[in-house]
């Protein structure tokens, strides 16, 4: 199984709109692709069933044909942490049928985008959290950098905690939280220096966008690092 591990630097940050976008450059530069998200919790009604829409976004990118359940194998309808929202519904979360349902999804693909939940260490059971779920995949790491104030003391402590568990920090993406944050540029330099940063290229600032589409997030992702760097994987 070939492709990336998507983090970030909190919940909310566009880790999802990220991926999506990641899996359209692949899918666009001729690679068999598929967007998955480990598990998701928060489900809404509509047109007769249960669906979450981070879920919906990740198929629409990717270009094998995937169900909702192959692109996320547990999906919880309460908007909570996973591990709260599985107690709540009585619902039991497993690492093997997890690790199982993306490898088995992941194996049919040339490349593979696994976004992870939250941050980079939720927790799911006792002795197994999200940080734990990439060093089983053993995936590179990009990292969404959710940019607004505190920023880099999240990015680098993140970075600092993927690397202590072996991981390869891949490169990073830059996505507005606020359009008009003060000194973007400084944060963004901050984070981009080759001593105290985060050690990493990074793949693009992404706007504030509305809509943030697959497409319109993939027009602000530098494509030649990215493929560069599955090569290289």
């Amino acid at each position: 199984m070939k492709g990336f591990f998507v983090t970030g630097t909190d919940t909310g940050i566009g880790k999802t709109c990220v991926s999506a976008g990641l899996a359209l450059v692949l899918g666009q530069a001729g690679f068999n692709t598929a967007a998955i998200k480990s598990l998701a919790a928060g489900q809404d009604f509509a047109d007769g069933r249960w669906v979450n829409e981070d879920v919906a976004l990740l198929r629409q990118a990717s270009n094998l044909d995937l169900s909702d359940a192959e692109v996320c194998p547990l999906q919880l309808r309460t908007a909570c942490a996973p591990h709260i929202a599985a107690r709540l519904e009585g619902v039991a979360i497993s690492r093997e049928a997890i690790l199982a349902a993306i490898r088995q999804v992941g194996g049919r693909a040339d490349v593979s985008i696994v976004e992870g939940v939250g941050g980079f260490r939720v927790p799911l059971v006792p002795g197994w959290d999200t940080a734990d779920l990439a060093v089983d995949l053993q995936l590179p790491v990009v990292l969404v950098v959710g940019m607004r104030l505190g920023c880099i003391n999240h990015a680098l402590l993140t970075a600092e905690a993927l690397r202590a568990r072996g991981l390869h920090l891949a490169g990073w993406v830059a996505n507005t939280m606020d359009p008009d944050m003060p000194y973007l540029a400084d944060n963004l330099a901050a984070l981009a220096d080759t001593t105290h940063g985060l050690q990493a290229p990074c793949w693009g600032l992404v706007p504030r966008l509305s809509p943030p589409t697959p497409a319109a997030v993939a027009a602000h992702l530098v494509q030649p690092l990215v493929l560069a760097s599955f090569y290289a994987s």
